[in-house]
């Protein structure tokens, strides 16, 4: 299988925070959490209006921080995350639209899914990575792992997100078929609105180290 850095770095940190940020003075600090804890990857949803400056600060000031840009519903939200510095994109949902643009302009794209008729849909469009989402509401890993079956062989991954917490994260990185999993609860709107860096910094941490536990497991 060709070697694919960010595919790579997703799997090494199999963690990904999904962060929702009103204010891009709290951009840096919010960054600098997440790197003290050892979990240098975001990905920043467009929910807020302020997403597209966050994602340009963080990939200049930050560089060392991987950067995604969530929530991309349109393909002109989809080409600023491009131009502000983001890695890799992700959805809720699946446009094909926005899929062919994002092949179009190189950006990594992970569209949501959560039946077998979408999955098929990627991977007419050459997609191999996608997002299972919501991934408790719709069943959990049960069900992620049943939808899976079927084309597992052809390499399809996922990103599941919506409900995973530390608690449950296990179940979901225990499979191969999971890429790596998204959640809020590393650093929700509430705790950067309230900037509580060190508790961002610590479930960071926690998670690096609940990833390794279940590895070495």
């Amino acid at each position: 299988m060709p070697e694919n850095p960010l595919i790579d770095r997703l799997e090494e940190f199999a963690v990904i925070p999904v962060i929702a940020i009103e204010s891009t003075t709290l951009a840096l600090p919010l960054a600098d959490a997440l790197i003290k804890g050892g979990l240098p990857v975001a990905e920043i949803t467009f929910r807020t209006a302020s997403a597209g400056e966050v994602i340009k600060i963080l990939n200049k000031e930050r560089p060392e921080l991987l950067l995604g840009a969530g929530t991309i519903l349109s393909v002109k939200d989809l080409v600023r995350a491009k131009e502000y510095g983001a890695r890799f994109g992700v959805a809720p949902g699946f446009n094909p639209e926005i899929v062919q643009k994002a092949r179009e302009i190189s950006l990594p794209f992970f569209p949501g899914v959560m039946t077998p008729t979408e999955i098929e849909k990627g991977l007419s469009m050459g997609m191999k990575q996608m997002k299972y989402f919501p991934a408790e509401a719709s069943g959990g890993v049960k069900m992620l792992k049943a939808i899976s079956a079927p084309f597992v062989h052809q390499g399809v991954r996922f990103i599941p997100t919506g409900g995973i917490s530390i608690s449950n994260l296990a179940d979901y990185l225990l499979h191969e078929f999971v890429l790596a999993a998204g959640g809020t609860w590393i650093a929700s709107k509430a705790m950067i609105s309230e900037k509580k860096w060190d508790i961002i910094e610590n479930n960071a941490r926690q998670a690096k180290d609940r990833v390794l536990e279940i590895r070495n497991a």
